[in-house]
């Protein structure tokens, strides 16, 4: 008879991932980068534990958002006070903060609790080439490689 294993903290392995984001498509990519976080690509995952592995992400300000979303996606903040809501489209977020594009894009694909937050501390964003996580030998992931429609000519 087999049984199901679940995985313990101690037999959790993380590993490091690379993704260079220069014109990949935005959902395409964060939904590959929220599975690793997860865990979901690994034969061990089990869905209560923290069991995903580290990414870093580079170039976030060459990510590439297909139709009008530049113009037509806002993002929504409250700054607590009545009618404090502030709004701003995707393209002026892309021009001031390009990693908080990428970051909320995932953020939005993993679940809304404890784990799901223990989980995105677990993601780097980095507008940039550089990354100061050279000596974790991160391993590089080629997400454009997977599939054809990841990747988007300009």
């Amino acid at each position: 008879m087999k049984t199901t294993t679940s995985a313990k903290p101690s037999t959790i392995t993380k590993k490091w991932y690379l993704i260079d984001a220069t014109d990949l498509v935005l959902g395409r990519v964060a939904s590959q980068i929220a599975k690793i976080l997860r865990g979901k690509h690994k034969t061990s995952y089990t869905p209560h534990m923290d069991c995903g592995d580290y990414v870093v992400v580079i170039n976030a300000e060459k990510v590439q958002l297909t139709g009008n979303k530049l113009q037509n996606k806002m993002y929504h903040r409250h700054t607590g006070y009545i009618g404090g809501i502030k709004s701003v489209s995707a393209g002026r977020l892309m021009e001031t903060h390009p990693e908080r594009v990428l970051y909320k894009a995932v953020e939005r694909m993993i679940s809304r609790n404890k784990l799901g937050r223990a989980q995105m501390t677990n993601l780097r964003v980095y507008a940039g080439a550089e990354h100061p996580h050279a000596a974790q030998n991160p391993e590089v992931l080629d997400i454009a490689a997977m599939n054809p429609k990841n990747k988007r000519s300009v």
